[in-house]
Formats: structure tokens, C-alpha cells, sequence
């Protein structure tokens, strides 16, 4: 009997990917954020395993949002104590603590299994675009700087 073992453990290999959100928009960013968080752009992709990346996200605190979202929007949390219910606008959360907007988008599009906390995990956020990963960085995901093509002559 033979057992194939081929390239399995290439095929899990985490990369990582640096994300500048400069100017994007929330939820289209944070999408593609939760894509790769789950490995779905991987050919090995299987619901029940783990065999996402990690996922660097730079200039968390200049991201965009559509329509009045920034005013209008509203988080919400309870310390399970009567009258424990605290809440605060995207606006004053954008200037305490940007990182947590993405975690918190990306969070909820996340499946809500047993993985989420772990993906998660591989979620990493900062403000500005200082950040101490920058020699793991195998991928850079900025889709604003338009590829150069060089005429063939």
C-alpha cells in the first residue's frame, strides 16, 4: 500500500501578508483580511482545519468608511452587571484605540466556531505603519499602488 505524503507541509506553510488600509474602506478590506485569515485562497482550503495566514495590518487609524458610519455607528458592551451596558461611537473609538475597529470587523465575519479566537490570534493591528514583523513579511497586499508595466520592445 502507498501513501502519497507530497508537498502537505508547503501547502500549510503560513505566510505572512502586510495590509496598508490607508483611505480603504472597512468592510471590503475587512473581508479580504477574514479571506486569508481562514486560508480560503489556498488550494488545501477545509472549513474544519486551520491552514490560514497571518495577516499584518498597517495605518489602522486612517481607514475610510462610506456614509455617515463614523458618527452613526455605535459599540456595544455589557459587564453582565445590571446597568452595565457601556456603548461608544466609531468616531470616539477611531481616537482611543483604532486597532479594535478592525479586529471587531474582521471579527464578525469570521465563522463562529471553535477557529474563530485562533484566526483571530494571527490578526495583528497598528495604528501607524511601524510595526516589528517587517522581516517575516513574504506578501504585501496593497491594492492602491497601481503594477508598473514595462513595454516590450
Amino acid at each position: 500500500m502507498s501513501t502519497g505524503v507530497g508537498n502537505a507541509t508547503l501547502a500549510y506553510a503560513r505566510v505572512w501578508h502586510l495590509v496598508d488600509v490607508r483611505g480603504q474602506v472597512l468592510g471590503r478590506v475587512g473581508s479580504q483580511i477574514a479571506q486569508t485569515l481562514m486560508g480560503k485562497h489556498k488550494p488545501i482550503y477545509d472549513p474544519s482545519a486551520d491552514c490560514g495566514d497571518y495577516v499584518v495590518v498597517i495605518n489602522a487609524s486612517h481607514i475610510a468608511v462610506t456614509g455617515r458610519k463614523l458618527e452613526k455607528k455605535q459599540y456595544w458592551s455589557h459587564s453582565q452587571y445590571p446597568g452595565g451596558l457601556k456603548q461608544i461611537t466609531m468616531e470616539r473609538l477611531q481616537e482611543k484605540n483604532p486597532e479594535k475597529i478592525i479586529e471587531k470587523a474582521v471579527s464578525g465575519m469570521l465563522p463562529k466556531n471553535r477557529l474563530r479566537k485562533v484566526r483571530l490570534g494571527r490578526l495583528l493591528v497598528f495604528p501607524e505603519a511601524e510595526h516589528p514583523y517587517a522581516g517575516n513579511i513574504i506578501k504585501r497586499n496593497d491594492t492602491k499602488i497601481p503594477l508598473v508595466v514595462q513595454p516590450i520592445e
